[in-house]
């Protein structure tokens, strides 16, 4: 096994949920968004990952002060078949962001210069308690994608101390 792909696979993750916390911020940042360029209210996104092709090369740059390598795909562990023979490895990797099909909430206000002609307001829905839970899940998912990189990059020091002993 490549040791770099051990790397790979969780700075792959820190990446994922970065773009997961970025995606959750601007939909916190716009719960208000009445008027966007494309018109109407602001419309929540939701991030998607999809299964990838594995990458077989090794990361360029990699020294002990980098966070990680700057990837968006990470290695699923490799799987034995009911047949004893390996299965391929397959990468996750962010496929985009998606807006939602949820339709927007209206607000009585007919003084707000975005009322329609009976007054309401069309506000993006977005709820700000599962924005935040999401936002929780990112981070959590990260520092363990963290734990992970830290615990790895530990262990190939300590057998490296062993191998020179």
């Amino acid at each position: 096994m490549n040791i770099f792909k051990l790397f790979a696979v969780t700075g792959a993750g820190m990446g994922a949920q970065r773009s997961r916390m970025s995606v959750v911020a601007g939909n916190l940042a716009n719960a208000e968004t009445t008027r966007t360029p494309e018109g109407g209210p602001y419309r929540r996104r939701n991030i998607l990952f999809r299964a990838a092709p594995v990458q077989e090369e090794a990361p360029t740059s990699l020294t002990a002060n980098s966070a990680a390598p700057s990837r968006t795909s990470a290695w699923l562990p490799l799987r034995t078949s009911l047949h004893g023979r390996a299965e391929e490895f397959q990468a996750v990797a962010v496929a985009g962001v998606r807006e939602s099909a949820r339709a927007p909430r209206k607000v009585y206000d007919p003084h707000h210069p975005d009322a329609d002609t009976e007054g309401y307001v069309a506000y993006p829905d977005i709820n700000t308690i599962e924005e935040m839970v999401d936002m929780l899940s990112a981070a959590r998912s990260y520092e363990a994608n963290l734990t992970a990189f830290n615990t790895t990059k530990t262990l190939i020091r300590r057998l490296l101390e062993i191998g020179r002993a």
